[in-house]
């Protein structure tokens, strides 16, 4: 069948790469890629949320399964813009309708879902300008650190930890009467601050059944030891050290299996991955936050160990088949390192040449596209995390020295990566 695949950064790129590793690939489409994507299949100069641009790509490319990468889309509703449609409701898309893509886009939601089901996850309370005074008491009595989200999507920047109550009020009033993060901000949740060691974990479900795919851990801090601004990702690990079977088990026992018996319950229409932000809390686990989509650059690690057929899997989504089939990963370790533009969490300059991109690597290594585009015939940077290089080793040592050693064979002006991803194991 052909595919389109939505999206335009490293996790389009390891999901590009592995889709194509398929027999029931024949051709790929991805809107609107980039330039490491374009040796997997054809890029379309498409938005993520140009859903009439995407429905004619569609058709005129004869698509059979649409796999949607960042959550934009899905929290704007492309899955019901398909499914109403005459002419697109027969093809399937990987992800959730927009109800229930509100577990990413809305934290409120997410959290009264979670006290629904009796999920694990700190304790809130949320505020908007209708009880502004509220939540000002509200936080002068709060324990520190104090937990303050915005509601909706702020690009991954809308979450504050803060260490004084005065802090506290300060960005509370920054957020709800003056629109720190947007509209994100108009509603705050604020959250008791839990205290442990994070990780992701990935599931695919049809909406009653669910496979889990291989766990991730990945590091947030520009800089080393975890210091610095928080960005979209540095790194990861996979498989994660400190998550053994028990502790596994515990995950989906209390929250994978209610999370998606939720969905079952709430006749919520979701076909897609869903993404649980945990942290492990005195070896309990507790949900941090709900994605509606694969994570970057955990899908870097992920899909490089899973060695299932990732078409099949998402064909048996589609079908409401899943309890039909099983997810195997590969034994090994996998590192990822993220290589980003100089500046970066701040501002930074774009259309720098990179070399050493192309060099032949060896079987235990991936290099990943993520902010990357082609100009003039050269491949040169577009984003502020521009480039993902995935190893494999038998320990999470071996894999990260690899990783941090072939990609220091590229080079772009202003090139940074952190050489210290997996150091804590």
């Amino acid at each position: 069948m052909n595919i389109l695949l939505i999206g335009s950064g490293g996790r389009e790129h390891a999901l590009a790469w592995k889709l194509t590793q398929s027999k029931d690939c024949d051709q790929l489409f991805i809107a609107p890629g980039n330039a490491g994507t374009s040796g997997c299949g054809t890029n379309l100069n498409i938005g993520v949320s140009d859903f009439e641009g995407l429905k004619a790509a569609c058709l005129e490319h004869q698509v059979g399964l649409v796999v949607v990468g960042p959550e934009e889309p899905l929290v704007k509703g492309i899955v019901d813009f398909f499914k109403a449609d005459g002419a697109l409701a027969h093809i399937p898309v990987i992800g959730p309708a927009a109800y229930g893509a509100q577990l990413e886009g809305s934290k409120a939601f997410a959290k009264a879902f979670m006290q629904r089901h009796n999920i694990p996850t700190a304790a809130y309370a949320e505020f908007t300008a209708d009880n502004y005074a509220e939540g000002v008491a509200y936080l002068e009595q709060h324990d520190l650190p104090i937990v303050l989200k915005a509601d909706g999507l702020a690009a991954g920047k809308g979450v504050l930890i803060c260490q004084s109550r005065e802090e506290a009020i300060a960005e509370f009033e920054q957020m709800i009467q003056h629109a720190k993060f947007g509209s994100a901000s108009a509603k705050v949740v604020v959250e008791a601050f839990l205290d442990g060691i994070e990780l992701s974990v990935f599931a695919l479900t049809d909406g009653k059944n669910y496979v889990l795919l291989p766990e991730a851990k990945d590091y947030k801090r520009i800089g080393e030891g975890d210091s610095g601004l928080n960005t979209g990702g540095m790194g990861a690990v996979s498989p994660v050290p400190f998550a053994d079977a028990a502790f596994m088990k515990m995950v989906e026992e209390r929250i994978v299996k209610p999370t998606i018996d939720g969905f079952y319950k709430e006749n919520i229409d979701y076909t897609g991955f869903v993404f649980f932000g945990l942290i492990k809390v005195k070896g309990e686990p507790f949900v941090i936050e709900y994605n509606c989509r694969m994570g970057d650059p955990e899908t870097e690690v992920v899909m490089p160990r899973l060695k299932t057929d990732l078409v099949t899997l998402l064909v048996s989504a589609a079908k409401k088949e899943l309890d039909q089939v099983k997810v195997e990963a590969d034994a090994r370790f996998a590192v990822t390192t993220m290589a980003v533009s100089g500046g970066y969490p701040g501002d930074y300059g774009k259309g720098f040449v990179i070399s050493g991109h192309d060099a032949n690597l060896p079987e235990e290594a991936v290099l990943f596209h993520a902010g990357t585009t082609e100009k003039n015939g050269s491949v040169v940077t577009a984003g502020g995390r521009v480039l993902a290089l995935t190893a494999y080793g038998n320990t999470v040592k071996e894999a990260a020295e690899l990783s941090r050693s072939f990609l220091g064979k590229v080079v772009f002006e202003g090139m940074y990566f952190r050489k210290d991803i997996g150091y804590e194991f």
